[in-house]
């Protein structure tokens, strides 16, 4: 028997601090004006993607003192940004990252249900962990988590969130032109949570939502991420873009599903996607580099090798050789609130294995970080993107994928134009929203009530 063809999903990354933007670009708009936030979701949305995903700077990243260059000063906030695109958009999904480690469960509960409700049912969220006491310092809890307590917080803070959002099953609203509203179910939106992180105890205020709970997503990639994922998320992010990792990823992920009662169609996998096209593959390589260079300078090229380094290598020249001296060990304190720093559990055998790449290769410190730090994802004809796409989630190497262009906020208009089209000549890819949320969009049923709920 011929195995079914899988359908498509699709979303687009609003990006914040990165290295993902050529900021040099003319057609490289704001990243603060709603009216880029307003262009980018309308495109997603006239491409009939799945959803929209806002990351969520909780500090101002820090390099050598000062804010870091490629960070965006003025960032509205997350959720006020979604919910200003539910009255622009109609169908497309609005996801957002909000971290389980500075937030409270009935604060981010209410949030996100009350989007959901304003949506019709189109929130999602990506539940993520702080790691670091440079952020913890705008919210007077720097180092407060140990790095092995993380997520354990983060499952405790999600369970009780939907205990939050089941508290008003069998309660019903009823309207009344005197009093206003009451309610026939004296128990709807009571709940009482006693844990070791939170101990809680009330009314919920937001009835039940359009989905039952937002859609959950989750990022980390470690072996308890995965495991969290598998337990509690809907759709979880992958870093894993090719057959063979992707494919690696897929099935460990998915092969975790079955010893919590779940199926593999239960969670989607959605890896992140860069992309450049071109009328001829070999045009698109060609822009490729170019990309490539603009948007590694010779500053983010020193800036990001000062992430291995932790010492000033301002004084370096980017188009010269790696520096003679050793990176400084410790703790990083020269570039503050970058996840990026993190990946170097090792520097010195980091620079090591960069020193003997660059001699080998005769690599200058800017050559040397673009060779190290990838390419795009996608690079091809329109054609031959979307048959990489459509490849790639056959064989099972991912559900979907979050694309995130070069260029915002017009960026993605051209794969809009250009590749979407092809894929819905597959009959991979709808070509009309054929549900009104984004638990429709993904394929997903609304959920039960909690188990917790349904005893009480």
């Amino acid at each position: 028997m011929s195995k079914p063809v899988k359908q498509i999903h699709l979303a687009a990354h609003f990006p914040g601090v990165n290295n993902t933007t050529v900021w040099s670009d003319p057609a490289s708009g704001s990243h603060i004006e709603f009216d880029s936030f307003v262009h980018f979701a309308r495109t997603a949305e006239r491409a009939r993607f799945d959803f929209l995903f806002l990351a969520e700077g909780l500090r101002l990243r820090e390099q050598g003192g000062r804010i870091h260059d490629l960070d965006v000063v003025g960032r509205p906030d997350t959720f006020t940004v979604l919910a200003a695109l539910a009255a622009v958009t109609e169908r497309l999904g609005l996801t957002g990252t909000i971290s389980s480690t500075f937030n409270e469960p009935y604060e981010v509960a209410r949030q996100f249900a009350s989007l959901d409700h304003l949506s019709a049912g189109r929130a999602a969220w990506n539940v993520v962990t702080s790691w670091d006491a440079f952020t913890g310092e705008n919210f007077r809890r720097g180092g407060f988590l140990p790095e092995e307590e993380r997520y354990g917080r983060a499952r405790e803070f999600l369970a009780t969130a939907t205990e939050l959002f089941d508290s008003w099953d069998g309660g019903e609203v009823l309207a009344d032109p005197a009093s206003g509203v009451f309610l026939r179910d004296a128990q709807a939106g009571a709940f009482a949570h006693r844990g070791r992180h939170f101990t809680i105890e009330g009314r919920f205020g937001v009835p039940r939502s359009p989905q039952g709970r937002p859609v959950v997503f989750q990022a980390g990639d470690s072996d308890e991420g995965r495991e969290f994922a598998a337990a509690e998320a809907d759709a979880i992010f992958s870093r894993y873009g090719t057959l063979a990792e992707g494919r690696a990823f897929y099935a460990d992920v998915k092969g975790r599903l079955a010893r919590y009662g779940r199926t593999p169609d239960q969670l989607k996998i959605l890896p992140a996607a860069t992309f450049v096209l071109g009328d001829t593959d070999a045009e698109a390589r060609e822009l490729a580099r170019e990309v490539r260079r603009r948007q590694v300078s010779g500053a983010t090229a020193i800036a990001y090798l000062e992430h291995v380094w932790n010492r000033d290598l301002s004084a370096h020249d980017p188009d010269g050789p790696l520096p003679d001296v050793d990176p400084e060990p410790g703790e990083n304190t020269v570039a503050l609130g970058r996840a990026s720093v993190r990946q170097f559990r090792d520097p010195l055998a980091t620079a090591r294995q960069w020193r003997e790449l660059a001699e080998a290769k005769g690599l200058s410190i800017r050559e040397l970080v673009i060779e190290t730090t990838g390419g795009q994802t996608f690079v091809g004809s329109p054609a031959t993107v979307a048959d990489s796409i459509d490849t790639l989630v056959q064989q099972d190497a991912a559900d979907g994928f979050i694309l995130v262009p070069h260029i915002t906020p017009g960026g993605l208009d051209v794969f809009a134009d250009t590749v979407v089209p092809l894929l819905q000549e597959r009959g991979v890819f709808r070509t009309e929203y054929t549900g009104s949320t984004l638990r429709d969009h993904l394929g997903l049923a609304v959920p039960a009530t909690s188990p917790a709920r349904a005893a009480s």
